[in-house]
C-alpha cells in the first residue's frame, strides 16, 4: 500500500520535473501550439539500427487494399463512419496519443506499473528499456513499410497533427501494439485485456479524428504486437527469470545490514549477472574499491556525513526529497523519464526522433544499473550504509538519516548517480546545445543521495563515473545507428 506521504511526494515529484527542465528552456504562450504542431516526417527512419529486429524490413507486412478494389471502397467506407461517430473523447484520445513525445502515454503506463510493485530497482529499468526498445523497434518497422508502400493518408482535414506523408502503417498503432505487449509480459499481475483495449482505443481513436484509415491501424497494431513478440522472446534470455541469488552474504559491520528496525531482504543481489543491451561485461566498468571499515578515510566520510546533515540547504533538501524515489514511486529512472518528456515536447522531433530518443535513453539507464548493480554485490564490496556504520562505529548510536527509510541494497557506488551519470552523458550527445544543464542535472541527483544521508559521497561520485563510462558505449552505438548521418 502506497502511503499517503509517499503519494504527495511523488505528486511534487512530478511538478518540480517540469520546472526543472523548462526554466532553462524557455516557456511561454506559444507552448500549447507548439505541442500540436505536426512533427517533421523522418525519410530515413525505416534503414536505421533496430535492438531486437534484424531490420526495419525484417517482419513483412502485407500491402494496403488495392486502391480501386472494393477493400479500399470498405475502407473509406469505414473511415467515414468512424468519423461521423467520433465522440469529443476520442477526439482527447487521438491528441494524447499523437502529440510530442507520442512514447509518453506508455511511459507513464509503465511508470505507474512501477509505482504499484514493491521497490526493484533493477527490475525497474529493466522494464523501462525493454518497453522503449519496442517502440522504438516497430517505429522503425512502420517507417519501412510506409516507404514500400507510399499510401497516402486520408484526405481532408484531421483533428490531430499527421506524423508521416504516409499512413500504412500506422506508426502510432505499432507503438500501441509493442508497448503493451511488452508491458503484458513485464507486468502479468496487470490485466493482459485492459492493455491491449487501451492500445486498441488509442487507435480506433486515431481513425475517428480523420488521421488514418481503419485498416492502416489495423496493420499498424499487428505489427507492433508482433515486434513486442520479439521484445519479449529477447528478454527472457536475459537472465532475469533465471539467475537466483543464493542467499548468501557476508556479515559484519564492515558489510551491508538491512537498515536498524529492518529485515527486509537485499534488493536483487543477482542483477550485476543479468544480460545488458550492449555493455557485457560491465565487470570492465569497476571503480576502485570503497575506503576500508573503520579505517582513518572511512571515519572521516561518516563524520562528513553527519556534518552535511546538520548544514543541509532547503534547496539540498528540495533536492533530496525530489529524488528519493522510493517506494510507490517512478524511482529514479521514471523521475529522469518524466525530466525527458517534459523537455522534448517543444524540439519538434519526428516521431521516429522521438522513439529513438527514450530507447538510447533508457537503454543507457539500463545498461549503468547492470553495472552498478555488479559493482554493489559481485566484488563482494556490501558496502555499510551511513545510518548502520556511524551507529556501529559509536559516533552517535540514534543517528538518522535526512531521508528515510534507507534503501534495501549496499552503499558503493550509488545507484541513483550510476543512472543520473549515465542519463546527463546520454542526453549531452542527444541535445548537445543543453549539455551544461544536463551535467548539472546528473550531479544533483547523484548529491541528492549524500545530502539525503543515505549514501557517502565516494559513492556518488564512483556512480556517476560508472554511469557516464557505460553511456559512452551506448552514445557509440547511436552515432553508427543510421539515425545522425548527414
Amino acid at each position: 500500500m502506497i502511503g499517503d506521504r509517499l503519494r504527495s511526494r511523488w505528486r511534487v515529484a512530478v511538478v518540480i520535473a517540469v520546472a526543472l527542465v523548462l526554466v532553462p528552456a524557455g516557456c511561454g504562450e506559444d507552448d500549447d501550439a507548439a505541442k500540436t504542431e505536426a512533427p517533421k516526417p523522418q525519410s530515413s527512419a525505416g534503414k536505421w539500427k533496430t535492438w531486437v529486429l534484424e531490420s526495419g524490413s525484417e517482419l513483412r507486412v502485407p500491402p494496403p487494399p488495392k486502391p480501386g478494389s472494393g477493400a479500399e471502397e470498405t475502407d473509406r467506407r469505414r473511415l467515414k463512419d468512424a468519423r461521423a461517430k467520433g465522440t469529443q473523447e476520442e477526439e482527447q484520445v487521438a491528441r494524447s496519443y499523437t502529440r510530442a513525445p507520442v512514447v509518453e502515454p506508455w511511459i507513464e503506463q509503465n511508470i505507474q506499473l512501477v509505482a504499484s510493485k514493491p521497490k526493484d530497482v533493477p527490475a525497474s529499468s529493466r522494464s523501462y528499456s525493454n518497453t522503449a526498445v519496442a517502440m522504438y523497434d516497430a517505429v522503425v518497422a512502420a517507417s519501412h513499410w510506409q516507404r514500400a508502400y507510399k499510401r497516402k493518408p486520408p484526405p481532408g482535414d484531421s483533428l490531430v497533427p499527421r506524423s508521416s506523408e504516409f499512413s500504412y502503417p500506422s506508426e502510432h498503432a505499432a507503438i500501441a501494439g509493442a508497448a503493451s505487449r511488452v508491458l503484458a509480459y513485464l507486468y502479468p499481475d496487470y490485466p493482459k485485456a485492459r492493455l491491449e483495449e487501451r492500445a486498441e482505443d488509442a487507435s480506433n481513436a486515431l481513425v475517428a479524428a480523420g488521421a488514418v484509415y481503419p485498416s492502416d491501424v489495423e496493420a499498424g497494431l499487428e505489427l507492433g504486437r508482433r515486434v513486442g513478440d520479439r521484445v519479449v522472446a529477447h528478454a527472457k534470455k536475459d537472465g532475469a527469470e533465471t539467475i537466483r541469488w543464493d542467499g548468501k552474504r557476508p556479515r559484519g559491520p564492515e558489510h551491508w545490514e538491512p537498515p536498524p528496525g529492518s529485515t527486509g531482504k537485499p534488493n536483487r543481489p543477482e542483477a550485476g549477472r543479468w544480460k545488458t543491451w550492449i555493455s557485457d561485461p560491465v565487470s570492465r566498468f569497476l571503480p576502485k574499491p570503497p575506503p576500508k571499515y573503520g579505517s582513518k578515510e572511512f571515519v572521516a566520510n561518516a563524520r562528513e556525513v553527519m556534518r552535511t546533515k546538520e548544514q543541509l540547504t532547503p534547496e539540498q533538501k528540495r533536492l533530496a526529497d525530489f529524488w528519493e524515489g522510493m517506494e510507490g514511486t517512478a524511482l529514479p529512472q521514471g523521475i529522469w523519464n518524466r525530466v525527458l518528456i517534459e523537455y522534448v515536447r517543444d524540439k519538434k522531433q519526428s516521431v521516429p526522433e522521438q522513439a529513438r530518443t527514450f530507447a538510447l535513453f533508457n537503454v543507457a539507464l539500463a545498461d549503468a544499473g547492470g553495472a552498478i548493480w555488479y559493482a554493489k554485490y559481485q566484488t563482494g564490496w556490501w558496502d555499510p550504509r551511513p545510518i548502520n556504520a556511524i551507529r556501529d562505529l559509536g559516533l552517535d548510536k540514534r543517528w538518522k538519516s535526512y531521508l528515510d527509510p534507507t534503501p534495501l541494497f549496499p552503499a558503493y557506488p550509488s545507484g541513483t548517480s550510476g543512472y543520473s551519470g549515465a542519463a546527463g552523458e546520454m542526453l549531452t550527445h542527444l541535445f548537445p546545445d543543453d549539455a551544461e544543464m544536463w551535467r548539472s542535472r546528473a550531479r544533483e541527483a547523484g548529491m541528492s543521495r549524500f545530502w539525503g544521508g543515505v549514501h557517502w559521497k565516494i559513492d556518488v561520485t564512483a556512480g556517476l563515473d560508472v554511469g557516464r563510462n557505460v553511456a559512452r558505449g551506448v552514445v557509440e552505438h547511436a552515432k553508427n545507428d543510421g539515425a545522425e548521418e548527414p
